[in-house]
Protein backbone atom coordinates (compact mmCIF):
# COMPACT_ATOMS: atom_id res chain seq x y z
CA UNK A 1 0.00 0.00 0.00
CA UNK A 2 1.69 3.17 -1.23
CA UNK A 3 -0.03 6.40 -0.07
CA UNK A 4 1.06 8.33 -3.14
CA UNK A 5 -0.62 5.70 -5.31
CA UNK A 6 -4.05 5.53 -3.71
CA UNK A 7 -4.17 9.33 -3.28
CA UNK A 8 -3.09 9.74 -6.93
CA UNK A 9 -0.25 12.08 -6.00
CA UNK A 10 3.23 12.23 -7.47
CA UNK A 11 6.32 11.12 -5.63
CA UNK A 12 7.58 14.19 -3.78
CA UNK A 13 4.12 15.66 -3.18
CA UNK A 14 3.92 13.89 0.18
CA UNK A 15 6.40 13.47 3.02
CA UNK A 16 5.81 9.82 3.92
CA UNK A 17 6.80 8.08 7.15
CA UNK A 18 6.07 4.36 7.41
CA UNK A 19 6.44 1.95 10.29
CA UNK A 20 4.89 -1.15 11.82
CA UNK A 21 1.25 -0.44 12.63
CA UNK A 22 1.26 3.23 11.50
CA UNK A 23 2.03 4.15 15.12
CA UNK A 24 3.13 7.59 16.29
CA UNK A 25 4.47 7.13 19.84
CA UNK A 26 2.92 9.44 22.43
CA UNK A 27 5.29 12.16 23.64
CA UNK A 28 5.10 10.82 27.21
CA UNK A 29 7.53 8.07 26.20
CA UNK A 30 10.39 10.48 25.53
CA UNK A 31 12.45 12.31 28.11
CA UNK A 32 15.35 14.67 27.52
CA UNK A 33 16.94 13.75 24.18
CA UNK A 34 15.50 10.26 23.91
CA UNK A 35 13.30 9.97 20.83
CA UNK A 36 12.51 7.88 17.75
CA UNK A 37 12.18 8.54 14.05
CA UNK A 38 8.48 9.47 14.14
CA UNK A 39 8.58 12.70 16.22
CA UNK A 40 11.76 13.76 14.43
CA UNK A 41 9.91 13.32 11.13
CA UNK A 42 6.97 15.36 12.46
CA UNK A 43 9.30 18.23 13.29
CA UNK A 44 11.08 18.00 9.94
CA UNK A 45 7.84 17.92 8.01
CA UNK A 46 5.66 20.33 9.96
CA UNK A 47 8.12 22.80 11.47
CA UNK A 48 11.09 22.82 9.10
CA UNK A 49 9.14 22.27 5.87
CA UNK A 50 5.87 23.96 6.95
CA UNK A 51 3.57 21.06 6.04
CA UNK A 52 0.04 21.98 7.11
CA UNK A 53 -1.78 18.65 6.89
CA UNK A 54 -0.88 15.37 8.58
CA UNK A 55 -2.76 12.31 7.34
CA UNK A 56 -2.53 9.06 9.28
CA UNK A 57 -3.19 6.14 6.94
CA UNK A 58 -4.39 2.80 8.27
CA UNK A 59 -5.56 -0.23 6.31
CA UNK A 60 -7.39 -3.51 6.56
CA UNK A 61 -5.63 -6.78 7.40
CA UNK A 62 -2.69 -4.90 8.89
CA UNK A 63 -0.32 -7.59 10.13
CA UNK A 64 0.97 -5.41 12.97
CA UNK A 65 -2.57 -4.63 14.14
CA UNK A 66 -3.52 -8.30 13.81
CA UNK A 67 -0.67 -9.04 16.20
CA UNK A 68 -1.81 -6.22 18.48
CA UNK A 69 -5.21 -7.91 18.66
CA UNK A 70 -3.51 -11.13 19.82
CA UNK A 71 -1.78 -9.23 22.63
CA UNK A 72 -5.01 -9.50 24.58
CA UNK A 73 -3.67 -12.93 25.53
CA UNK A 74 -1.46 -12.54 28.59
CA UNK A 75 0.99 -15.29 27.66
CA UNK A 76 1.35 -13.98 24.11
CA UNK A 77 2.12 -10.53 25.53
CA UNK A 78 4.39 -11.76 28.31
CA UNK A 79 7.74 -10.10 29.02
CA UNK A 80 9.52 -13.27 27.87
CA UNK A 81 7.80 -13.19 24.49
CA UNK A 82 8.26 -9.43 24.12
CA UNK A 83 12.00 -9.91 24.55
CA UNK A 84 11.94 -12.39 21.68
CA UNK A 85 9.92 -10.17 19.37
CA UNK A 86 10.80 -6.54 18.57
CA UNK A 87 7.35 -6.14 16.99
CA UNK A 88 5.54 -7.28 20.14
CA UNK A 89 7.76 -5.01 22.24
CA UNK A 90 7.05 -2.04 19.93
CA UNK A 91 3.29 -2.59 20.06
CA UNK A 92 3.22 -3.19 23.82
CA UNK A 93 5.13 0.04 24.36
CA UNK A 94 3.30 2.30 21.94
CA UNK A 95 -0.01 0.77 20.80
CA UNK A 96 -1.73 -0.49 23.95
CA UNK A 97 -3.97 2.62 24.19
CA UNK A 98 -5.53 1.53 20.90
CA UNK A 99 -6.15 -1.94 22.30
CA UNK A 100 -7.65 -0.47 25.47
CA UNK A 101 -10.10 1.60 23.41
CA UNK A 102 -10.99 -1.50 21.41
CA UNK A 103 -11.77 -3.33 24.64
CA UNK A 104 -14.01 -0.42 25.66
CA UNK A 105 -15.84 -0.89 22.37
CA UNK A 106 -16.17 -4.63 23.03
CA UNK A 107 -17.96 -3.92 26.31
CA UNK A 108 -20.68 -2.05 24.39
CA UNK A 109 -21.07 -4.87 21.85
CA UNK A 110 -19.43 -2.55 19.30
CA UNK A 111 -22.41 -0.19 19.40
CA UNK A 112 -21.44 2.93 21.34
CA UNK A 113 -19.02 5.63 20.17
CA UNK A 114 -15.51 6.21 21.43
CA UNK A 115 -14.09 9.56 22.49
CA UNK A 116 -10.73 10.78 21.21
CA UNK A 117 -8.73 13.88 21.99
CA UNK A 118 -8.33 16.14 18.98
CA UNK A 119 -5.84 18.93 18.28
CA UNK A 120 -5.72 20.17 21.89
CA UNK A 121 -6.65 18.68 25.28
CA UNK A 122 -9.79 20.85 25.23
CA UNK A 123 -11.01 19.49 21.89
CA UNK A 124 -12.44 16.04 21.41
CA UNK A 125 -14.25 14.12 18.72
CA UNK A 126 -16.62 11.19 18.79
CA UNK A 127 -16.14 8.12 16.60
CA UNK A 128 -18.50 5.29 15.74
CA UNK A 129 -16.34 2.35 14.68
CA UNK A 130 -17.75 0.29 11.81
CA UNK A 131 -21.39 0.92 12.80
CA UNK A 132 -22.60 -1.19 9.86
CA UNK A 133 -20.49 -4.13 11.06
CA UNK A 134 -18.78 -4.65 7.71
CA UNK A 135 -15.29 -5.49 8.93
CA UNK A 136 -13.46 -8.07 11.00
CA UNK A 137 -12.64 -7.38 14.63
CA UNK A 138 -8.99 -6.78 13.76
CA UNK A 139 -10.05 -4.18 11.20
CA UNK A 140 -12.19 -2.41 13.79
CA UNK A 141 -9.05 -2.26 15.93
CA UNK A 142 -7.13 -0.94 12.93
CA UNK A 143 -9.58 1.95 12.56
CA UNK A 144 -9.32 2.72 16.27
CA UNK A 145 -5.54 2.60 16.06
CA UNK A 146 -5.56 5.03 13.14
CA UNK A 147 -7.62 7.53 15.14
CA UNK A 148 -5.49 7.05 18.26
CA UNK A 149 -2.50 8.38 16.35
CA UNK A 150 -4.22 11.76 15.92
CA UNK A 151 -4.28 12.04 19.69
CA UNK A 152 -0.64 10.97 19.93
CA UNK A 153 0.45 13.51 17.33
CA UNK A 154 -1.25 16.30 19.25
CA UNK A 155 0.76 15.42 22.37
CA UNK A 156 3.97 17.00 21.02
CA UNK A 157 4.75 20.43 22.40
CA UNK A 158 6.54 21.63 19.28
CA UNK A 159 3.25 21.24 17.35
CA UNK A 160 1.07 22.85 20.04
CA UNK A 161 1.01 26.42 18.72
CA UNK A 162 0.40 25.38 15.12
CA UNK A 163 -2.46 23.09 16.13
CA UNK A 164 -4.05 25.71 18.40
CA UNK A 165 -3.90 28.40 15.71
CA UNK A 166 -5.18 26.10 12.94
CA UNK A 167 -1.94 26.30 10.99
CA UNK A 168 -1.69 22.51 11.19
CA UNK A 169 -4.46 19.95 10.72
CA UNK A 170 -4.60 16.21 11.37
CA UNK A 171 -6.70 13.73 9.41
CA UNK A 172 -7.26 9.98 9.16
CA UNK A 173 -7.63 7.77 6.08
CA UNK A 174 -8.33 4.06 6.12
CA UNK A 175 -7.79 1.79 3.12
CA UNK A 176 -9.52 -1.53 2.43
CA UNK A 177 -6.80 -3.47 0.65
CA UNK A 178 -9.23 -6.06 -0.71
CA UNK A 179 -11.78 -3.75 -2.32
CA UNK A 180 -9.52 -0.78 -3.02
CA UNK A 181 -11.95 1.53 -1.24
CA UNK A 182 -10.61 4.51 0.72
CA UNK A 183 -12.35 5.91 3.79
CA UNK A 184 -11.93 9.38 5.29
CA UNK A 185 -12.75 9.98 8.93
CA UNK A 186 -15.46 12.63 8.93
CA UNK A 187 -15.86 14.44 12.22
CA UNK A 188 -19.27 15.58 11.03
CA UNK A 189 -20.43 12.03 10.33
CA UNK A 190 -18.44 10.73 13.34
CA UNK A 191 -17.23 7.73 11.38
CA UNK A 192 -15.03 6.62 8.50
CA UNK A 193 -16.88 7.49 5.29
CA UNK A 194 -16.10 5.89 1.96
CA UNK A 195 -14.72 8.32 -0.60
CA UNK A 196 -16.82 7.82 -3.72
CA UNK A 197 -18.82 9.91 -6.17
CA UNK A 198 -21.76 10.00 -3.77
CA UNK A 199 -19.78 11.36 -0.83
CA UNK A 200 -16.93 13.26 -2.46
CA UNK A 201 -18.51 16.71 -2.62
CA UNK A 202 -19.76 16.51 0.96
CA UNK A 203 -16.37 15.40 2.27
CA UNK A 204 -14.59 18.05 0.22
CA UNK A 205 -16.91 20.68 1.65
CA UNK A 206 -16.10 19.52 5.18
CA UNK A 207 -12.37 19.73 4.52
CA UNK A 208 -12.61 23.15 2.89
CA UNK A 209 -14.79 24.52 5.67
CA UNK A 210 -12.77 23.32 8.63
CA UNK A 211 -9.25 22.64 7.41
CA UNK A 212 -8.37 25.10 4.65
Amino acid sequence: MIPTRFTEMNVGDMFVVRNAGNVIPHSQHFLDELTTNEPAALELGCIVNDIRHIIVCGHSDCKAVNLLYKLQDGEFASLKNRRLSPLRAWLCTHALPSLEKFQQLQLTDYQKPLLFQAETPMRHFVAYIDPDNEFALEDKLSQINTLQQLQNIASYGFLKKRLETHQLHIHALWFDIYTGEIYYFSRQAKRFVIIDENNFDKLLGEVQRYYM
